[in-house]
């Protein structure tokens, strides 16, 4: 045997030959994690577009998703064909300065005074809370768009719902005046027509870019709109609310009031008609009493009896009298009476 082989292993021999092999282990175990790195599973609820060096190669529905390592081909996990995404608008809600300012009572500059107001056709001023509900119906065009899709989204939402404000009335799209709920059946079919609206102009929109050859692979198919006035123009509702009842209070407090004067007015009139009737009825019978012996004589067709009645009666009123003076009807003389003194 040679001196090589006779020559015993070094500790530092054998510490070199040990990291060797733990290097050689590493570098076998990365190969291979990079090997089958793009190889996994896809869910149901997901799908796979796969890029072979930077090209569409193909898409992956859920199963088994066997893909070349990078940078051979690339694997991007998007939402499933039947899977619905929700994005909700912050474009049309009130900034944050703009939050802030109201909080505070200040004064909101030019860039927050109008923050999340939208302009109805009438002059009026509503707020929406958007959210759209969306699937992914062109995979290759939802990759090549990337990061760019909900942010356009927003502002095809944003320039959709500023546009369906500016054709609407106030009462087309919320209830801000209570007491015409049901006065207009075509105003509430037209406020009920809002979403339905809006999503068919975003999808148009989102058409129109299809056209254009800017894609966005998208579709929507739901749209929640939550409508709402703003604080101030709250407060100033409640307080032309408030004084309306207010109004319609002492409206109905006077008319009570007038119908019970009048009530008791037709009372007190009945009361004075019942008792003005008695009392004639009260006095004709005390004057048909009085005058029922002379109508009874007068009714007899006897002079004697009239003359005998004369005769009796006759002393008995003039012995009341103070004074008699007597005047012969047949006498041409005149005659003058004192009238009564003072």
């Amino acid at each position: 045997m040679s001196n090589r082989e006779q020559a015993p292993a070094t500790p530092w021999f054998q510490a070199g030959r040990i990291g060797f092999i733990a290097l050689y282990g590493v570098t076998l175990l990365a190969a291979l994690g990079w090997l089958f790195g793009n190889v996994r599973e896809v869910g149901p609820e997901s799908r796979a577009v796969v890029l072979r060096l930077g090209a569409e190669n193909r898409i992956q529905n859920a199963g088994l998703l066997l893909a070349w390592p990078r940078p051979f081909e690339q694997v991007l996990m998007l939402p499933s064909a039947g899977r619905v995404s929700e994005r909700r608008v912050e474009l049309l809600l009130r900034s944050e300065a703009a939050v802030k300012a109201d909080r505070d009572a200040t004064l909101a500059g030019d860039a927050t005074a109008g923050s999340g107001y939208l302009l109805t056709g009438d002059a009026g001023i509503v707020q929406l809370d958007v959210r759209v509900f969306y699937q992914v119906n062109e995979p290759y065009a939802f990759t090549r768009q990337g990061g760019h899709v909900e942010p356009a989204l927003d502002r095809l939402v944003e320039r959709n719902a500023v546009k369906i404000c500016a054709s609407r009335d106030m009462d087309a799209i919320l209830v801000a005046r209570p007491e015409l709920v049901g006065a207009d059946a075509q105003v509430a079919e037209r406020r009920e027509r809002l979403r339905g609206d809006l999503q068919q102009g975003i999808n148009q929109s989102l058409a129109a870019l299809k056209a254009a050859g800017t894609d966005l692979g998208i579709e929507v198919v739901r749209v929640d709109v939550q409508s709402a006035l703003p604080t101030p123009a709250v407060n100033a509702f409640n307080a032309v609310l408030t004084a309306s009842q207010l109004a319609e209070q002492a409206v109905a407090s006077a008319r009570n009031d007038a119908a019970r004067q009048t009530q008791q007015a037709t009372q007190n009139a009945d009361r004075s008609v019942q008792v003005a009737e008695a009392e004639a009825r009260e006095r004709l019978s005390r004057a048909q009493a009085d005058t029922a012996t002379i109508v009874g004589l007068a009714q007899q067709n006897d002079p004697g009896l009239m003359l005998r009645l004369y005769r009796e009666r006759v002393p008995a009123i003039l012995s009341r009298a103070g004074s008699v003076t007597t005047v012969n009807p047949e006498d041409s003389g005149r005659l003058i009476l004192d009238g009564p003194k003072p």
